[in-house]
């Protein structure tokens, strides 16, 4: 049974992005990027960036809040976007540290899977991460993502929309 919904926030729900991306345990993953605890500074200047330039704004990106349907607490985020270096679509899920061992993660993906490939059609997801990430490494696969690469330390993975609708 789908708990979670796809919500497309607006500028008042800032409050969550902020909370999420300030939180040490969330965004331990980042750590790499962003010493010494992964949060992302100026979330809110950020937010603000995606709201103008990523909401409603498919096939190009895509943005969106997981939302537990049963209480509307939003539980994460989901989003996709074409890399233009690349041309192909770079995918991201976040779950919000409370809210991890849930199913969310699965379902999460599940869902960022059909809103691209049913709803905006695009042509392949595409989602790269560290090897030591297992439960991220496990959801994708059982979503339907294949690995295509992996070089120092970096899992690539991906998923076509012609895969997908087999």
């Amino acid at each position: 049974m789908q708990e979670l919904r796809l919500y497309i926030p607006n500028k008042e729900d800032a409050w969550f992005y902020v909370k999420m991306l300030s939180d040490p345990a969330t965004m331990a993953y980042n750590s790499k990027w962003f010493p010494p605890d992964g949060c992302i500074p100026n979330a809110d200047v950020e937010f603000e960036e995606i709201c103008k330039n990523w909401i409603n704004n498919q096939p190009k990106r895509f943005y969106a809040f997981l939302q537990r349907i049963s209480d509307g607490t939003f539980v994460g985020d989901v989003n996709y976007h074409i890399n233009e270096e690349t041309n192909y679509y770079d995918m991201g899920i976040v779950i919000f540290a409370p809210e991890r061992g849930k199913g969310y993660g699965k379902q999460g993906l599940s869902l960022l899977l059909e809103q691209a490939f049913i709803k905006d059609k695009i042509p392949c997801l595409h989602n790269d991460f560290e090897t030591t990430r297992d439960a991220a490494y496990k959801i994708h696969l059982e979503n339907g993502f294949k690995q295509v690469g992996n070089d120092d330390g970096i899992i690539h993975l991906e998923i076509t929309r012609e895969d997908y609708l087999k």
